[in-house]
């Protein structure tokens, strides 16, 4: 709630709790109202709902794959989404967010099926090493391809570069309304896989005894990844270190029960992303920073210093 508020009230305009009140209010065409309701809110319910997506999402990746470390771009799904951003803006013209939001979309669910059709195409039983392996082929060959692309079509690389640093500024409602279903039909998702991860954690043997159906529960978990980062990215672009850090430093505080992992990182992930954002606009008045830049800093030493603090003595 507090992040919720500054995020409303923060910007090249500051404006204090009572401005922001009256503008949630009149909806009347002041110049709180437009601020509140056309420039700010729309930027808050992007980040809450992205923040919730990539915080669950590499919980569920971590989950899968068995590795505190991985993070919901390892299936590919960061890197689907911006090769057919770049085909969408190369060969469509497409330059717009909302225009190329469903390109974005489409490409990180292909990248993440594909991904899983290769990992279980010689044992029909998926092995979360070969999945792991699979992506990162998958992300470097992309990559490449994404690289050459813009490297020869300089009207790609410049809309290009403004998704791919990761954003919740510029977009508006239809944005939103566009990938919230995604996010949300994902969410419920995850929150049901939570007892059968649990289970998974025991290893595969151990979940099968228990009557946990390891194919079918992975091809869940691999469509709600899907569902969920693939929205995230669509309609922000890839921001770093959330689907990393948050599962992380929840795992230290409340345990290792995935329900509950999963619930608190619905509800950090989103402050995490409302912090980098506010930070963003702050640091660089009047001007503001991507929250994608600000997550990287916030992140990148968060994570060495869990790091070092679970170095064997």
């Amino acid at each position: 709630m507090i992040f919720t508020l500054l995020s409303l009230a923060i910007g090249s305009k500051n404006l204090n709790i009572g401005e922001v009140w009256n503008g949630l209010l009149a909806a009347d065409g002041s110049r709180e109202s437009i601020i509140v309701w056309q420039l700010r809110m729309p930027r808050t319910l992007l980040a809450i709902v992205a923040g919730a997506a990539l915080a669950v999402s590499g919980v569920l990746m971590q989950a899968l794959t068995r590795n505190p470390l991985a993070e919901p771009g390892l299936l590919g799904v960061n890197a689907g989404a911006a090769f057919s951003v770049v085909i969408a803006i190369s060969v469509f013209g497409v330059t717009r967010s909302d225009e190329y939001l469903w390109f974005a979309f489409l490409g990180a669910g292909a990248a993440a099926v594909f991904v899983y059709l290769i990992s279980i195409r010689r044992t029909q039983a998926s092995d979360h090493a070969r999945l792991v392996l699979a992506g990162v082929a998958l992300t470097a060959s992309l990559g490449a391809c994404t690289r050459i692309i813009t490297l020869f079509d300089a009207t790609a690389f410049d809309s290009y570069r403004f998704w791919v640093i990761g954003s919740v500024a510029n977009r508006g409602f239809d944005t939103v309304f566009s990938v919230l279903p995604f996010i949300a039909a994902g969410l419920v998702l995850a929150f049901l896989c939570g007892p059968s991860l649990n289970a998974l954690a025991l290893g595969d043997e151990q979940a099968v005894s228990l009557g946990v159906p390891v194919t079918a529960v992975r091809v869940v978990v691999i469509a709600t990844i899907t569902l969920l980062c693939g929205a995230a990215t669509a309609a922000a672009g890839p921001i770093a270190f959330v689907g990393l850090v948050v599962p992380h430093v929840l795992r230290l505080i409340a345990g290792v029960d995935q329900r509950i992992i999963l619930v608190l990182s619905a509800l950090v992930g989103p402050s995490l992303v409302l912090a980098a954002d506010v930070i963003g606009r702050l640091i660089a008045q009047p001007s503001e920073l991507e929250v994608g830049v600000v997550t990287a800093f916030i992140g990148a030493p968060v994570l060495i210093a869990l790091l070092l603090r679970r170095r064997p003595a």
